[in-house]
């Protein structure tokens, strides 16, 4: 199973690197826009990957995994997460979502184009660990869909990136904004000075707030579903280092 999606990130992996001249440290989004135009032929190649990754791969990986019943049985009814539990420990994304909570940054507060966009925002009641790690897969389904519209609808000429100073800086004061990423909320809090460097900088890391609720989530468990509950709240461990 880890072979797997190994090889499918080579799809994506190789868009990066059409578009950027990097594979993983590609740096293309930069403030003010993006550093290079997208190459010819990048949109039809996209668009023939998520075409193969969603028809080919996605009902592969459901039924070897997701469908397969010895998962079911070691995730269903495991880790129970209620809903006024989430909303206490405030994590979020698909963790918040698994426990009945219909919440997504990019609906409730739309940014960029997301408010021109069409996807949904799927929801479980069961608030375990099998119905946290469903999720992300619905999920990928919908970050298809919105970039098929997205690669249809891209101006097809006019500026990719906004001239800025060569020290941008800010009004003395304090701002805040947040997005949707892959694990949930991602808040950004500047104090800033005037001067180019800010005064401070805060992340609120989605990885962060879902692993403070892994303590109460083993209180009661068993040591073998640690991997299970730890693995079903999307954590990246590098995000939490942060």
């Amino acid at each position: 199973m880890f072979m797997w999606p190994t090889a499918d990130r080579e799809l994506f992996v190789e868009l990066a690197d059409m578009a950027s001249g990097n594979r993983i440290t590609h740096s293309w989004l930069v403030p003010g826009g993006v550093r290079n135009d997208l190459p010819a032929g990048f949109v039809d190649k996209a668009l023939k990957f998520l075409d193969y990754f969603e028809k080919n791969r996605l009902p592969e990986y459901d039924k070897i995994f997701f469908d397969n019943p010895l998962f079911r049985q070691r995730s269903e009814g495991i880790g129970i997460l209620r809903k006024q539990d989430a909303i206490d420990y405030g994590v979020t994304g698909s963790v918040l979502r698994a426990s009945g909570i219909n919440y997504d940054v990019r609906k409730n507060e739309p940014y960029e184009i997301y408010g021109n966009v069409d996807f949904e925002v799927d929801v479980a009641n069961t608030g375990d660990s099998f119905a946290r790690s469903i999720l992300p897969m619905h999920d990928v389904r919908q970050s298809i869909k919105i970039l098929r519209q997205c690669l249809a609808n891209t101006p097809k000429e006019g500026p990719i990136r906004t001239k800025l100073p060569p020290s941008p800086r800010g009004p003395p004061g304090e701002a805040y904004c947040r997005v949707e990423s892959g694990r949930g909320a991602l808040g950004h809090y500047i104090v800033s000075d005037g001067t180019p460097k800010p005064y401070r900088h805060k992340i609120s890391a989605p990885s962060v707030r879902n692993l403070l609720v892994l303590q109460h989530l083993l209180k009661g468990a068993r040591l073998a579903d640690l991997p299970m509950i730890y693995w079903s709240l999307n954590i990246w461990p590098i995000e939490i280092e942060r």
